[in-house]
């Protein structure tokens, strides 16, 4: 979908310069750049804080893991820090990459990043967020487009961006970055396993027979003193299973220690002759269970060694843990509807520069790819559907 820039004649267009009203000192916006979380003053700390109750990757210890194991010397990162007087509104969290002789900026995410939202205060308004638009025309003259991904349609931050992106004049678009699997909780372990497919409840109790027949174990760690542990077996599990290797090799010890300082990191292994084949992590703050990271060897699928950490898991997020919510994050693989009941979908924003050669490029060639992709959806003979969103 594109929403075009505000219109300079629009009295009511918070944009149009007669639609603004003297600002007093209380209602001034300023912004602040920092390049760490090392560096926030304690009211921005205080803002995550408040986010990361929403959601984990909204919150700092997200942020210094990503930072510091995936970007440790790269010169784009940036938090965009908005303030009306001395209040604090919001914060972005950018990465800015060169392309040719100009910039692309993006959501400071990258495939790690299941969800990516900017940390809002309640009271905000798209008026608030102009100012960092103009700052970051400051900072990276000429840029090209600003890429925000992946993100909650359905979440405040999704509205007010787009406002706030249109009235400073770009050139908005949105398109589809992924499927989300969830489950709403209704019902404790028992009931909800009695609910589900009579297929996985057969496999469930078919195969943790046939696992403990063989000697094999489930466990779950979560103190911080088992993590080098925990570290060995995921990795030695990743490295025999069908993915690929993670090109940044620190991020996910960093965010075992880290959840797991916090007490919110459950690792689930499963053992057989001594070796670990199966490991899942799972991070459960807040109320939420989130299912992060999975991988089997694949010598030992026959005894569907990740289904039995699911239930184990489920089990104890259910029954223990207690939470309102178990979410899948990431892909519409066919076996999430087994476990879940819920599919979101997951959008990012681009928007362009018009202000820029590169920007009005890339604008031309996004409107060219949309035009052309729904001309093929809507030939005679073939039903019609929204346009796939161009890769950027």
């Amino acid at each position: 979908m594109f929403a075009p820039p505000f219109d300079p004649t629009d009295p009511t267009d918070p944009a149009c310069p007669a639609a603004r009203t003297a600002d007093s000192p209380d209602t001034v916006r300023t912004v602040e750049v920092y390049r760490h979380p090392s560096a926030f003053p304690a009211d921005v700390l205080q803002f995550f804080e408040r986010a990361e109750r929403r959601n984990a990757e909204f919150g700092l210890p997200w942020y210094r893991n990503l930072v510091d194991t995936v970007y440790p010397d790269h010169a784009g990162i940036g938090f965009y820090i908005v303030r009306r007087g001395r209040a604090l509104m919001a914060v972005l969290p950018l990465r800015a990459e060169r392309s040719g002789a100009g910039w692309r900026l993006h959501s400071l995410s990258n495939f790690y990043t299941t969800l990516y939202e900017p940390v809002l205060d309640a009271a905000v308004t798209p008026r608030d967020l102009l100012p960092l638009v103009a700052a970051l025309r400051r900072d990276f003259p000429g840029f090209a487009s600003l890429m925000l991904a992946p993100m909650d349609t359905a979440a405040p931050a999704w509205s007010m961006l787009l406002a706030a992106l249109r009235q400073s004049g770009l050139a908005t678009f949105d398109y589809f970055t992924h499927g989300n699997w969830a489950l709403p909780v209704t019902a404790r372990w028992r009931d909800y396993l009695a609910a589900r497919d009579g297929q996985l409840r057969s496999t469930i109790k078919r195969m943790d027979k046939k696992f403990a027949a063989a000697g094999g174990r489930l466990e779950i760690l979560r103190d911080p003193a088992a993590m080098p542990a925990a570290i060995a077996a995921y990795e030695a599990v990743y490295q025999a299973s069908w993915k690929r290797p993670e090109p940044f090799p620190r991020f996910m010890p960093g965010l075992m220690q880290t959840y797991a300082a916090a007490g919110a990191l459950r690792v689930g292994l499963a053992w057989l002759d001594g070796r670990p084949i199966a490991a899942q992590l799972w991070i459960v703050a807040n109320g939420r269970a989130a299912i992060y990271k999975l991988a089997y060897h694949d010598d030992f699928k026959a005894y569907s060694p990740g289904t039995l950490l699911t239930a184990m898991l489920m089990e104890r997020a259910l029954d223990t843990d207690q939470v309102g919510e178990v979410d899948y994050l990431v892909g519409d693989d066919p076996y999430k509807r087994a476990w879940m009941s819920e599919r979101r979908e997951r959008r990012g924003i681009v928007a362009y520069n018009p202000r820029s050669l590169a920007g009005l490029a890339g604008l031309a060639y996004e409107c060219m790819g949309r035009l052309v992709r729904m001309a093929r959806t809507c030939r005679p003979g073939r039903p019609s559907a929204a346009p796939r969103p161009s890769a950027h």
